[in-house]
């Protein structure tokens, strides 16, 4: 910065250095007015985010005195696969939507946010079959990640954390097997919620893995996310509160650049003033698996000490990739 202001009064008394000073400002404010305005382009055209625009209306609220409807006012895209009465379940492919007929009943989980009084605005796009964790998809067109436009927005369920990221919707639902809902949110910088398999009704959604899918869902406002969460979860606003405790794979650290001692501590000090969290436990994943999975048993005990043990974590890992790819 110093050279360049030295330069300046160097060469102040030429016309050509502030021609050139001219210039570079001019740049500048040209690259953000164009940057600005592709934004706005691409807020008009959804991102990228949407398949099928229409608008299924809640059900009509409850007498008194029934509890109100917790999602009243709030809208929700859903990825293309969520059945919709009447509407073909295309699973992010127009040749799979070619060669299917139309959903003859709307899915378990979209039916329950529109008894919580949500409306169903969008489908939105998806990685093929939701196979893919970029969420790029080149038959319908990427949508656009409002956060980083020239980045891509992680999937598989990239349209519906786009539509959320971009303020078109206040939540969506998307499908996660292993990653599917929590990639795109931390690409496009969202909240998102995978609750374990099994616990949010699978009926009319299509599955990429059905022992391991899951419904999940997106939203930028933590109080929104727990709303829905209490929706599909059938979770009463006022539960018991039970003693809550943060579990550390002391193995999995070993993959870690930052030592496990550091992390502890400030876990440690992040909760030590919350109530009714315990103190934090620990275990061996490696152990866990040796003891729950027979098939895998053998494997994981010929790495007993921590640094293999590690490793043969990582190589699981890798083969997992694998198989999925």
């Amino acid at each position: 910065m110093s050279k360049s202001l030295t330069f300046i009064q160097t060469n102040a008394s030429n016309p050509k250095t502030w021609v050139v000073i001219g210039v570079t400002v001019a740049g500048i404010v040209i690259l953000a007015e164009t940057r600005k305005r592709r934004i706005k382009a691409l807020r008009e055209e959804h991102f990228g985010a949407f398949l099928d625009r229409f608008e299924l209306l809640p059900f009509p609220p409850p007498p008194p005195p029934a509890a109100k409807q917790t999602l009243s006012g709030l809208t929700f895209s859903i990825s293309d696969a969520f059945d919709i009465k009447d509407y073909i379940t295309g699973f992010g492919s127009p040749h799979w939507k070619k060669t299917h007929e139309a959903a003859e009943k709307t899915a378990v989980v979209v039916t329950t946010l529109l008894r919580n009084g949500a409306t169903c605005v969008a489908k939105t796009v998806m990685d093929e079959m939701g196979f893919g964790i970029t969420g790029e998809n080149k038959r319908y067109g990427t949508p656009i990640n409002p956060l980083m436009p020239s980045n891509v927005p992680g999937g598989c369920s990239s349209g519906s954390a786009v539509s959320v990221a971009a303020e078109l919707v206040d939540f969506a639902l998307g499908i996660d097997t292993t990653g599917g809902v929590r990639v795109p949110a931390s690409f496009c910088g969202i909240l998102a919620f995978r609750p374990s398999q099994g616990t949010v009704s699978s009926v009319g959604v299509l599955p990429n893995s059905q022992s391991l899918e899951t419904a999940g869902w997106f939203a930028r406002d933590p109080s929104v996310l727990c709303q829905v969460g209490h929706a599909l979860l059938n979770l009463s606003a006022v539960t018991h509160k039970r003693q809550r405790s943060l579990i550390f794979a002391d193995d999995l650290f070993e993959l870690s650049d930052v030592p496990k001692q550091k992390s502890v501590h400030v876990v440690r000090k992040a909760i030590e003033n919350l109530p009714g969290y315990q103190a934090p436990k620990h275990m061996n994943v490696g152990q866990y698996v040796a003891s729950n999975v027979p098939s895998l048993a053998e494997f994981c005990e010929r790495s007993g000490k921590s640094q293999d043990s590690a490793s043969a974590l990582k190589a699981l890992a890798s083969v997992m990739l694998s198989i999925q790819r």
